[in-house]
C-alpha cells in the first residue's frame, strides 16, 4: 500500500512540476537573456530560472509550509516537518537559452534524508516522468497515454549508448573531455544532451544504457536518481559511494560495474 504522505508529496510535485513547466514553455520571452552567472561565465541564469523557482516554491509553502526547501536558485530552509524538497527550476539553462528543447523541471521530496518521491516534467517532449520509492517508475506523454518504466536490457559494454555531461569550469570539462575521449572507443558511442535530469530519465526510460557525470548537484540527482533506480537501473558514485559531486552514475545492471570501474581507472572524479 502506497504511503499517504508519499502520495500527497506526489501529487504536489506533479502539479509543481506542472505549472513551472508551462511557465517555462509558454511564457519564454523572445529576447531571452542572462540575469546571472554562477561557477563561471558560461555557467548561466536566466530570469526564467528565477521565475520557475519562485512559483514551485510558493506552491508548496502554500500546501506545506513547513517543509525544507533547498532549490539550484537560492531557496534553502530547513523545515520542521522532516520532508525537504530538493528542486530544480530548469535543468538545461544553456539548452533553454538558445531555443533547444532538452530541458527540464526536477522535484524530488526528501523523507528524514532519503528521496521518497521524484518528478521530472520535460515541457517540450510532453513528458512527465514519476516515482515513489518502492513503487516503481512512470511517465505520461503528450497524449496523456501513461507507461511503466524499465530501463533497457543490458547489452555488452561496446554496444552501450552512454550519456555525459561537461562542468563550466574549464579545467573540470578540459579533463572530462580526456575521460570521455578515453571511453568512447570502448562504448557504442557518447551522448551529451545538457540536462543530467533528462539523461536519468533516458535510462529509465530504455533510450539509453548508461549516463554518468561529475560535478552535480543535489538538485541535478535528486528526482531523476530515483526514476532511473525505480526503472530499474543501477546509480551510485565511486566504487561503494552514493552520486555525488565527485561521480554520478546510473546505468542498467549488466553495465553499471564495468562503467563505474572503467571511471575509476580513468580518474573521472579528479579536479
Amino acid at each position: 500500500m502506497t504511503d499517504p504522505l508519499h502520495t500527497e508529496l506526489l501529487r504536489l510535485a506533479e502539479e509543481a512540476a506542472r505549472r513551472a513547466g508551462e511557465l517555462l514553455r509558454d511564457g519564454r520571452p523572445a529576447d531571452l537573456e542572462v540575469a546571472a552567472t554562477k561557477s563561471s561565465p558560461i555557467d548561466v541564469v536566466t530570469e526564467m530560472d528565477i521565475a520557475a523557482e519562485k512559483l514551485i516554491t510558493s506552491l508548496i509553502a502554500e500546501h506545506r509550509p513547513h517543509d525544507g526547501l533547498l532549490g539550484e536558485e537560492g531557496a534553502a530552509s530547513a523545515g520542521t516537518s522532516g520532508v525537504r524538497w530538493v528542486i530544480d527550476p530548469l535543468d538545461g539553462t544553456v539548452n533553454y537559452l538558445y531555443g533547444l528543447p532538452t530541458w527540464a523541471v526536477s522535484i524530488a521530496a526528501e523523507q528524514d534524508g532519503e528521496t521518497v518521491v521524484g518528478v521530472v516534467a520535460i515541457p517540450m517532449r510532453g513528458e512527465t516522468y514519476r516515482a515513489v520509492r518502492g513503487g516503481g517508475a512512470r511517465v505520461t506523454d503528450a497524449r496523456d497515454d501513461e507507461r511503466t518504466l524499465t530501463c533497457r536490457p543490458t547489452p555488452p559494454l561496446d554496444q552501450a549508448l552512454i550519456s555525459t555531461g561537461f562542468n563550466y569550469v574549464t579545467e573540470v570539462r578540459t579533463h572530462q573531455a580526456d575521460v570521455a575521449q578515453r571511453l568512447i572507443p570502448l562504448l557504442r558511442d557518447i551522448r551529451r544532451g545538457g540536462s543530467a535530469a533528462v539523461d536519468l530519465c533516458d535510462v529509465a526510460a530504455g533510450r539509453l544504457d548508461g549516463y554518468y557525470e561529475r560535478g552535480l548537484h543535489p538538485w541535478d540527482l535528486a528526482a531523476g536518481d530515483l526514476i532511473a533506480r525505480e526503472a530499474g537501473a543501477l546509480t551510485g558514485g565511486r566504487p561503494g559511494e552514493r552520486p555525488g559531486r565527485d561521480l554520478a552514475i546510473a546505468a542498467t545492471p549488466g553495465v553499471f560495474e564495468p562503467l563505474q570501474r572503467l571511471l575509476e581507472d580513468f580518474g573521472a572524479w579528479h579536479d
